[in-house]
């Protein structure tokens, strides 16, 4: 997983949106398994549609991505190697953020508070990893909005305002006025 020049700033952005999360949820304090049966009840249709939520625009932002690729095979200027890595990069993180989401949101469905056969300690360990990973996906949407405005960025410059780009190939940059 090499981290280049573009995905820095967008991953920076991700670790900050997921740490100022778990940080509101660090605040929260240790609760008891039972407080922690209550809290998993009631935030269990808001982490559901977070889940979804992320799952539908995970997809959207596939099928983006292929326009994307549609707009920069189209277009008279030579695009470098790097334009399209930064596109995979994209859609390779966007699609362990589809899996996450979904697995996460399965997870959510089973009805665990609903059952007698789970001690009510297990509920603190429960509750604490549904907020940890539900601020972990959070960040990594993040992340990939970011990853994603980057490249519709460089697009733009290149495509639209015909500006020189790092982007484009030198054979390009020498027909450039």
């Amino acid at each position: 997983m090499s981290l280049d020049v573009s995905n820095k700033k967008p991953i920076y952005g991700g670790l900050i949106t997921f740490s100022i999360t778990a940080l509101g949820v660090f605040l929260l304090g240790n609760i008891s398994g039972y407080e922690a049966k209550q809290l998993i009840s009631s935030s269990l249709q808001g982490i559901n549609m977070l889940c979804n939520t992320i799952v539908l625009a995970s997809a959207t932002i596939l099928a983006l991505l292929l326009t994307l690729l549609g707009i920069s095979t189209g277009t008279k200027s030579k695009l470098k190697e790097a334009h399209y890595r930064q596109v995979i990069s994209i859609a390779k993180y966007d699609s362990v953020l589809f899996i996450a989401a979904l697995i996460l949101f399965q997870f959510f469905n089973i009805p665990i508070t609903e059952t007698e056969n789970v001690p009510a300690e297990w509920y603190k360990y429960v509750y604490w990893t549904t907020l940890f990973f539900s601020s972990l996906i959070s960040g990594f949407m993040v992340s990939i909005v970011l990853m994603l405005y980057e490249t519709i960025k460089n697009i733009i410059d290149i495509v639209g305002l015909n500006k020189d780009h790092r982007l484009l190939s030198s054979e390009e940059k020498e027909e450039q006025p």
